[in-house]
Order: structure tokens, then sequence, then C-alpha cells
């Protein structure tokens, strides 16, 4: 410790320094790179820091295959006069499988198997079939969650702020680089030892804010692909956009 303030490292390089950095800041904390001396030729340029930054956090979450948790899915402004609350369960297995089982207060399904999405209401007897978009785009929030999306080369990112954040995490905004119709930013809510997901914020362009708070999450189970198939139940009306007569 020199002047009150701690100094901890040195460490063999910038990931690292990242999960100690992470593990060290309070939320709401900042994390500032500033250089004290040479790199010794680490990196080509400040630019070049900053982007190595933004890889480390994208080879963490690549790590993980799979995960599970429960949900509270809440919205308001935007279209809505008044605050939605809705709980149930998820699963994701990347690349692009999710299941999304709404438990309270109505029931819904939405099942993506990789290349189409369902998205099933059970008192209405429907269901909607679209395609999930081409690539590897984060279009929606939710395909961010199923791996689609860069750190890199689809967001900026920049630490951030919200009210009444979990003890020992941290916040982190991500600006999608080009213009996304179903949000404008997102913010992630981190644990900072785990650096798991606990709450995703979206953004939308109608002034909507679309809150997912996370529970008992559990990574890589090793899930099947199972839950991610979806059986039309008979009797349902079928919506099929994949199709040009649209209705089934």
């Amino acid at each position: 410790t020199q002047a009150g303030i701690e100094c901890v490292g040195p460490y063999p390089d910038l990931h690292a320094a990242i999960e100690a950095a992470m593990e060290r800041t309070r939320a709401g904390g900042t994390v500032l790179f500033s250089p004290g001396c040479t790199s010794f030729g680490m990196f080509a340029n400040e630019f070049d820091r900053g982007r190595r930054f933004k890889q480390a956090l994208q080879q963490r979450y690549e790590l993980v295959l799979d995960f599970s948790a429960d949900f509270m899915h809440t919205y308001e402004g935007g279209m809505l006069r008044t605050r939605l609350v809705e709980r149930g369960t998820m699963l994701v297995k990347r690349p692009g499988r999710m299941r999304w089982d709404y438990r309270e207060p109505e029931r819904k399904l939405f099942v993506s198997d990789g290349e189409r999405l369902y998205s099933y209401l059970p008192e209405d007897r429907q269901v909607i079939i679209g395609r999930l978009p081409n690539g590897n785009a984060a279009t929606t929030p939710a395909l961010f969650l199923a791996g689609a999306g860069d750190f890199v080369d689809d967001f900026t990112a920049a630490f951030d702020a919200v009210q009444n954040p979990p003890a020992d995490s941290y916040v982190l905004r991500l600006t999608p680089t080009r213009t996304e119709r179903d949000f404008e930013f997102l913010t992630l809510v981190i644990d900072a030892g785990t650096l798991a997901i606990v709450r995703l914020i979206s953004y939308d362009l109608q002034g909507g804010v679309s809150t997912f708070v996370f529970s008992n999450p559990q990574e890589n189970q090793g899930l099947s692909d199972t839950p991610f198939t979806f059986e039309i139940p008979p009797g349902t009306d079928v919506i099929d956009t994949t199709r040009t007569d649209a209705r089934r």
C-alpha cells in the first residue's frame, strides 16, 4: 500500500488483470485502464488495449455453453401505461437454442430450436412460427443471451449504474454499433465473483424498459436438444410467417 492506495499484481496478461479488477470493483464502481508504464509491446496503442478488454469479456461468455435460471420479467413505459410483471423459467443452449416458460400471471411459451422461433399462447390455442435472423446478430435481448452478437464487433461497452444493484456486482452498458429495431441499448448487471448475468435491462426506441432478473442460475449442465423442440398441440391455430401462405 502506497499513500493509501493498494497496489496489486503484476499480472501475466490483460485477461488476468480484468478478472482481478472485476473481483475487486464494488457495485457502481469504475475500472479505469490508465497505463502507468510501458506495456513492452503488449498493445499496439490505446485502442488495441480497449479492444483486448472487450475480447476478454467475450472469451468468458463463450465458455458458457448452456444455462438455466428462474426469471422475473418487468416491462414499463413505452406502449404500456401500466407496469407488467411476469415470472417463469428459462433454458439456453448456445448457439441459438432457448426456451422461455412464462408461468405467471399468464402461461406463455417461447421456444427456439436454433432455426425457428415458436411463440405459443395456450389460452388462445395459437402458435406463431418465425425464423431466427441470419448470421450472428443480437437483434433482440433474448438472442444476446442465446449467444448471438460479439462484445468486440457489435457493441461499444461502458461501465454504468442501476438502482439497487445486488451486492458484489458491476454494471455494464452495451450500445449496438448499428441501429437495432428492438432495443436502443442493453444494461447488464453481472455477479463480480462468477461473472454470471443476474440482470438484463433492455431500453427500446419507444421509451419502454424491459428488465429480466435471474435467480438460481446453473451453467454448463450438458442440456440436451429435447427441451428446445416444439410439438404443435392438436387443434392449435398455426401462423407460420416462414411460409408464403402464412396460415395453416
